[in-house]
């Protein structure tokens, strides 16, 4: 009976035995097949991850936030209005400049008018100096009367010239002073411009910075617009490779597309790197063993499934 036991008990150590064989065999011929595929796969060059040129747009005025319609998500076109900034201020400081310069402006003399009864008298004494003449070729005046109305004459021009510098002077003054005020209002519009919150660029908005209400300050940033249309891919490859890479070149770029495996796209190298630097950790390159590589960027036209963040290959 203890003999047969022995015997029974030993069947289900040995099964035990030969399944954990089996499933270790298992996998270590899997993790084989599994890492020569990985090594067949790799048919890329370089990798890296996609970005965007990214714009932060700040206020440019001080005062309340009275609107900013820009949520996460919205696609904004370049000198769209997405808000402003409170103006009331600046607007009634624009008003009173105008006032002062309507003000400056009407003492504007009208150099035609002021002038009128001088002119008046100088065609008079012309008049007398022309009868002293005819009378003295008749020999019915005097040469006395003549050099009277001659000095008569010059006397009223002297002073037309008088008053014609004297009111072109203050007609310039005043037309300074209006082109002063005129300047002042147009720096008041500058700033209610500025009080106006635009988009410079089209773009997504990626993060929201301030709420309407907030009191903002020149310079605070507002929101932040990428365009998503054009991605770029920021790769690095070795010194081994970069002889084959050229500015403009046409290349292949893959994407991640979820279990079905990978997308290709269409890119262009728009930008290499002049100066090597170390491998970033979460990039690698073909050749692993080298330590210094350069940075390409690749531009991709988007169509939508592309995020920034995501990682990327390329093939040259």
């Amino acid at each position: 009976m203890k003999s047969g036991n022995r015997q029974g008990d030993g069947k289900p150590g040995r099964l035990c035995q030969f399944r954990r064989a089996y499933r270790l065999a298992c996998v270590v011929v899997w993790g084989g097949l599994a890492a020569a595929c990985g090594r067949d796969g790799e048919d890329f060059d370089a990798s890296g991850i996609f970005e965007s040129t990214e714009i932060i747009v700040s206020a440019e005025a001080n005062g309340r936030i009275m609107a900013l319609d820009a949520e996460e998500g919205d696609v904004l076109r370049a000198g769209q209005q997405v808000g402003f900034v409170d103006s009331v201020q600046l607007y009634l400081k624009k008003c009173q400049l105008e006032a002062s310069a309507r003000g400056i402006g009407s003492r504007r003399a009208d150099i035609a008018k002021q002038v009128a009864a001088t002119r008046a008298q100088i065609e008079k004494a012309e008049r007398e100096r022309e009868r002293c003449r005819n009378l003295l070729a008749r020999d019915a005046g005097t040469q006395k009367q003549l050099d009277d109305a001659e000095a008569q004459l010059a006397v009223l021009e002297r002073q037309l010239a008088a008053q014609l510098s004297t009111l072109e002077n203050t007609n310039q003054g005043v037309g300074d002073e209006v082109a002063a005020a005129e300047a002042q209002i147009m720096q008041l519009e500058d700033q209610l411009a500025k009080c106006r919150i635009v988009c410079p660029a089209p773009g997504t908005v990626l993060a929201k910075y301030a709420e309407a209400g907030e009191v903002t300050t020149a310079g605070k940033p507002l929101f932040k617009v990428a365009d998503m249309q054009r991605v770029f891919l920021r790769a690095y490859v070795g010194g081994a490779q970069l002889s084959a890479v050229r500015v403009g070149q046409k290349v292949k770029v893959y994407a991640d597309e979820g279990e079905d495996g990978r997308r290709e796209y269409a890119g262009r190298v728009t930008w290499i790197a002049s100066q090597a630097e170390f491998t970033p950790k979460t990039i690698q390159t073909r050749d692993e063993r080298a330590n210094l590589v350069y940075a390409v960027k690749i531009a991709v036209e988007n169509d939508g499934l592309l995020k920034l963040g995501m990682y990327g290959e390329v093939k040259f």
